[in-house]
């Protein structure tokens, strides 16, 4: 007589498998995934193997499957970088804003806006405000002050620029003031 707890070894690694992709779905981090993956595809292709080849379906061949499946699941979460793994595009406080680029993506004033930041983190859309006349929709954007909560102060790369260029011709005239004095 089969008892209800008669479950076949691949049939429990599926349904664990699928348990934790289920778990890592209602809250994600990638904690469970690659746990979860390696048991699933495990399972599988032991429900599959067993009813072809039934040596697959044994507990050491199930092993070494979990492995093959987990250091695949491995290798693709952090090659694509799954959840931001690397921490590359992640902001560590307010202040590693300052000097952050971007997009506007609604036209920023001196009361409202919002820029997308490269590299701007989890979430790279900010409330923006600017702190002289307005900035439009899809301008260039640099942060000159990141606030400390989800409003940065903004300034265009245009005029960013053109301070700069301002600065270098006047640098480039004093240079050529004093060649003149000295010839």
């Amino acid at each position: 007589m089969a008892s209800p707890f008669d479950v076949s070894l691949p049939l429990l690694l599926a349904g664990a498998g699928v348990a934790l992709v289920v778990a890592e779905a209602m809250a994600p981090g990638a904690h469970l995934i690659v746990l979860g993956v390696a048991l699933l595809g495990a399972g599988i292709v032991g429900l599959l193997a067993s009813a072809f080849f039934p040596p697959l379906g044994g507990p050491v061949a199930l092993a070494l499957l979990v492995l093959l499946f987990g250091g695949a699941a491995l290798y693709i979460y952090r090659e694509y970088d799954i959840y931001g793994g690397t921490g590359v595009g992640r902001t560590r406080d307010s202040q590693s804003l300052r000097g952050k680029t971007g997009r506007v993506t609604e036209r920023v004033t001196e009361t409202e806006g919002q820029v997308k930041l490269d590299r701007g983190g989890f979430n790279p859309y900010y409330a923006a405000r600017t702190t002289d006349g307005e900035i439009a929709e899809g301008e260039k954007v640099i942060v000159v002050d990141p606030g400390g909560g989800n409003v940065v102060t903004v300034e265009s790369l245009a005029q960013v620029e053109d301070d700069i260029e301002r600065e270098l011709a006047r640098g480039r005239a004093a240079e050529t003031e004093e060649e003149a004095d000295e010839a």
